[in-house]
């Protein structure tokens, strides 16, 4: 089988490539290489490309011609969309559509699409459930949220054309052979930034907000394993081979851990005392941070 995976050189595409490769799939790359590494592209050819080239990008798909795609490529860092929304709704949702006119006009109708639960915003239920409406309250949630209406509608338009939409909770951890890792040059995550403070790289961990309503006063994140994840696309492959309907799925784990007891485990593990700090005059910018999935 062919899957062709968008943003496959990034942090989770490379991750979902190298399952794919490892089980066999015949695995085309399109990557532009703003934030992904060709090094992490461990199966497959890679063909650097940015999706707003329509043109070569429909060449690429008529000559590979997927039996799916898996679409990764996104901007997806919250603080900056809201400095420049006209990239995110270029790069998340523009572009995203010119990949759907380029496969639907080769026939191609397995999508698998990377969301977030940013689409969410702040929700009234806790757990989060996927029926629940989406009320998004960043660039990036809307962006994503936008790209999952027109998803929705050309399914409706079209039976033939399925798809499912992962809705990430909060990403975390590396292969266990060591081959690939989240491999951003400034990283925001808050374990990979923990962790790169506790091996001196950076001077503190600055924490953004503390007096939520918690029990230890700061936020409460759903975090996943990106090899948990990445089973959660081939699982989503194998569902858009043997069913006939579209469907949602958030990813998580349905509970999670406050910043204040990720920086403790992390101090632990490491036996390193690092530097933590309030950010003094700023406010936490993923308020959806603390939500937990369920299915």
């Amino acid at each position: 089988m062919k899957i062709l995976v968008t943003g496959g050189a990034g942090y989770i595409g490379s991750h979902v490539v190298k399952k794919l490769g490892e089980k066999g799939y015949d695995i085309l790359v399109v990557d532009n290489l703003s934030t992904g590494h060709k090094e992490a592209v461990l199966y497959g050819k890679l063909y650097v490309l940015d999706l707003s080239d329509k043109q070569s990008l429909r060449n690429v798909v008529k000559d590979f011609k997927p039996d799916a795609v898996m679409h990764f490529a996104a901007s997806i860092e919250v603080a900056e969309s809201v400095k420049k929304p006209l990239k995110y709704y270029r790069n998340n949702t523009v572009n995203t559509l010119n990949l759907l006119d380029a496969v639907y006009e080769e026939g191609i109708n397995r999508f698998i699409f990377s969301s977030t639960a940013a689409v969410y915003g702040e929700p009234d239920n806790i757990p989060v459930k996927e029926t629940d409406p989406l009320k998004p309250i960043n660039l990036h949630g809307r962006s994503k949220a936008f790209v999952e209406d027109i998803l929705k509608d050309l399914s409706n338009a079209d039976k033939s054309f399925r798809y499912v939409s992962l809705r990430y909770f909060n990403v975390a951890g590396a292969d266990p052979e060591g081959k690939i890792g989240q491999s951003y040059r400034n990283p925001t995550h808050l374990i990979t930034r923990a962790l790169k403070v506790a091996k001196g790289e950076f001077e503190k961990l600055q924490i953004y907000g503390t007096d939520y309503p918690m029990s230890d006063g700061t936020t409460i994140r759903d975090y996943i394993h990106v090899c948990d994840l990445t089973y959660a696309h081939i699982l989503a492959l194998d569902y858009l081979m043997e069913n006939v309907e579209s469907d949602v799925f958030n990813c998580g784990y349905g509970h999670g851990y406050s910043v204040k007891q990720v920086v403790g485990i992390a101090k632990k593990v490491t036996g390193i005392d690092f530097l933590v700090k309030k950010q003094e005059g700023e406010m936490e910018i993923l308020p959806f941070g603390w939500q937990t999935a369920v299915k």
